[in-house]
């Protein structure tokens, strides 16, 4: 039965459909049913080609289950790395192909991050001096997110490679889920050290790679190509209130604690009672926003997704499953289990 077409607007995040078909393409080269996966999770060609269509998270991530029970490949992510290109990282993926060093391509793909994923998670960063990127915890872990963290640092890892023509680009890799007794496969991909249930998801380049200039390197083209994502990127934010602005940092934070007002008066570089006063203005303020916040992740995660509800009670912030349960009914005037029960029956 075809996948019902989620919202529009998903408070998990989106990813463009570059992705997808990524993982398309390798689903095909391990001898998976491509038609079945296009015709059950509504994909047509047009829009897997379009550079701006998008697919919400938790959709995108049953894609992947489904690709990975359709192949009987659970490193299917590692596959998926090998086949991406720098287009598939959109305009931020060209950008990076031209820069001068590979440390400038990583770090204007992670600056450019935005234009083809928006994650409610958190977003990647780069350490310079340590010669890392890291890719956001995506806590708590199960089959359903496995392979995004094998697909994302094996992307990264293919496009050092495509643009150095170098295989043996990095020093270690660190992955935050615990192994899945695929620790050979992953050492003999990745050419390194693959720590399994580390603080982190990142991978660290050799400093030689890190400084080399990729094989297509060109001033001009990467300023032009560097230029269209900024200009991409103001656009995205420009329509951004100062409200939009604290939820984009405030759900990353909601995970097994409730963040305070000060922290994300920090994080914007101003004060808490400015930060209060900009967002009465707009009509709301910080705990109206945290409530609001919390009601639509709520939501979302009950149903677009089969996360347990005491793990939807971290994700969301509150002390003890409990606490959640609390909310919920005061949100809704039910509780987060029934209203799973229902959302199922009606589905």
């Amino acid at each position: 039965m075809p996948e019902n077409t989620p919202p529009k607007q998903n408070a998990l995040g989106d990813i463009s459909l570059l992705y997808a078909a990524v993982m398309l393409r390798a689903t095909e080269a391990e001898g998976g049913n491509v038609d079945k996966l296009k015709a059950r999770f509504r994909l047509d060609d047009a829009a897997l080609a379009s550079a701006d269509a998008r697919i919400s998270i938790p959709r995108f991530m049953r894609l992947g289950h489904a690709a990975i029970t359709a192949t009987g490949n659970p490193a299917l992510g590692l596959r998926m790395g090998a086949l991406t290109r720098p287009v598939d990282a959109g305009m931020a993926g060209l950008a990076a192909e031209t820069a001068n060093s590979v440390s400038q391509a990583f770090r204007s793909l992670i600056r450019y991050s935005l234009l083809t994923s928006q994650n409610s998670r958190g977003e990647p960063s780069v350490d310079e001096f340590q010669r890392t990127v890291h890719f956001y915890s995506i806590q708590p872990y199960n089959p359903y997110n496995y392979f995004v963290v094998d697909s994302i640092l094996a992307a990264w890892t293919q496009l050092a490679r495509h643009i150095t023509g170098r295989y043996d680009v990095l020093e270690k890799v660190w992955i935050e889920y615990p192994s899945i007794g695929l620790d050979d496969v992953f050492e003999s991909w990745f050419r390194c050290p693959v720590e399994f249930g580390a603080r982190e998801n990142a991978i660290r380049f050799k400093e030689s790679v890190w400084r080399q200039s990729p094989t297509q390197a060109h001033e001009g083209m990467y300023e032009k190509l560097s230029g269209v994502c900024e200009r991409e990127l103001r656009q995205i934010r420009k329509g951004w209130s100062v409200a939009d602005r604290v939820r984009h940092l405030l759900t990353p934070l909601l995970r097994g604690e409730t963040p305070t007002l000060e922290t994300l008066a920090a994080r914007l570089g101003t004060t808490a009672w400015t930060l209060q006063r900009q967002l009465s203005a707009e009509g709301t303020g910080f705990r109206q926003l945290l409530d609001d916040t919390r009601k639509q992740l709520a939501e979302d995660y009950l149903k677009e997704t089969d996360t347990s509800l005491a793990e939807i009670a971290w994700l969301l912030g509150f002390a003890n499953p409990p606490a959640f349960h609390k909310a919920y009914q005061r949100w809704h005037g039910t509780s987060p289990g029934e209203r799973r029960k229902q959302i199922r029956s009606d589905s």
